[in-house]
């Protein structure tokens, strides 16, 4: 099996000392309410697959944190919720940069081992590294424009 890496990112116009604390307060709680999941859940993970809305919610474990004078890591493993054989379990660190001196960077580097083994392989070499791409991107962009609106009231 074969580990995919993906990188997406997004900014924030606001201080990184208050965009890093916000998501250190309660990581599960910026990523439940930045992706719209039930309570129950920490994030819903959904793509928009030619105008077809597809998803599951998925748990995320924040399983180390690490701070910096102008960084912040969040070490995180998600994994969906219902039917976790079907969708790849997400290896990633959350960083949160100083940029400027309102301006922060959020970036999701991760890896993740494609599900089915060979058939999964071969899934994700047509058109799985694509889904699960937009997939993280799409969710540093809900984190950040909820960020976005949060901090700015």
């Amino acid at each position: 099996m074969s580990h995919r890496a993906l990188y997406c990112y997004d900014h924030v116009n606001r201080p990184f000392a208050e965009v890093s604390e916000a998501v250190l307060a309660n990581p599960r709680y910026v990523f439940r309410h930045a992706t719209g999941a039930t309570h129950a859940h920490d994030a819903a993970l959904h793509v928009d697959l030619a105008g077809i809305e597809l998803g599951t919610e998925a748990v995320i474990d924040v399983t180390g944190v690490e701070r910096c004078r102008e960084s912040t890591t969040l070490t995180l493993a998600w994994q969906a919720v219902r039917h976790p054989h079907l969708f790849p379990e997400l290896h990633a660190t959350l960083v949160i940069a100083a940029v400027a001196p309102q301006e922060t960077r959020l970036e999701v580097r991760g890896t993740y081992e494609p599900p089915l083994g060979r058939v999964g392989e071969v899934l994700d070499a047509v058109a799985g590294h694509r889904v699960a791409e937009a997939v993280v991107d799409r969710f540093v962009h809900e984190i950040a424009g909820w960020l976005r609106e949060e901090l700015a009231s």
